[in-house]
């Protein structure tokens, strides 16, 4: 009965700490997830296309890109996708690599790495889905933003266009 009463006293502790620890660290020296949104056009026709290897199924496409942000982010984002075209289903996956250069809801300029991101996008319907995970700061205050991502179509040119909504932790002024 000891025993399971100190495994108990130990269990709430711990719990209690992590609890205090997680809401300490969302508003700890003013610093809050905040919502934002905004556009997005994906320059897709000044993609530099480095290296196209075949399969069975489609190809892996390697390729530097440019995509600029409007609304609440404001910037550029230096776009290395990995892109898994597969035509017989029709899918087209991209990860890899990119740092957004910009501001967030008025900052100061800040990068943000961010290699955790997904893009799905069906090939028949262009429709496009994705989410970014701006999250290893490289330069300006301390912000990370965590994105959804919509496709909502085509310039002329062949540019696409996304709308992006979601959040960002930054240090809120009082």
């Amino acid at each position: 009965m000891r025993t399971q009463l100190t495994a108990l006293i130990a269990t709430v502790l711990f719990l209690t700490s992590t609890v205090h620890v997680a809401v300490a660290d969302d508003h700890d020296n003013g610093y809050r997830w905040v919502p934002v949104s905004g556009t997005a056009i994906h320059y897709f026709t000044t993609a530099v296309i480095h290296s196209e290897e075949f399969t069975g199924n489609g190809k892996t496409q390697r390729s530097t890109d440019s995509i600029d942000l409007d609304g609440d982010l404001v910037g550029r984002v230096l776009y290395q996708p990995i892109s898994k075209f597969d035509f017989v289903a029709g899918t087209l996956v991209n990860t890899g690599q990119q740092v957004f250069s910009g501001t967030v809801l008025g900052s100061k300029p800040v990068l943000i790495y961010d290699d955790e991101f997904r893009f799905d996008v069906n090939l028949a319907t262009g429709a496009t889905t994705g989410n970014v995970f701006l999250t290893e700061r490289i330069a300006g205050p301390r912000i990370k933003c965590e994105l959804e991502i919509v496709g909502t179509g085509f310039t002329p040119e062949g540019d696409g266009l996304a709308n992006y909504s979601g959040r960002c932790k930054m240090r809120m002024n009082k």
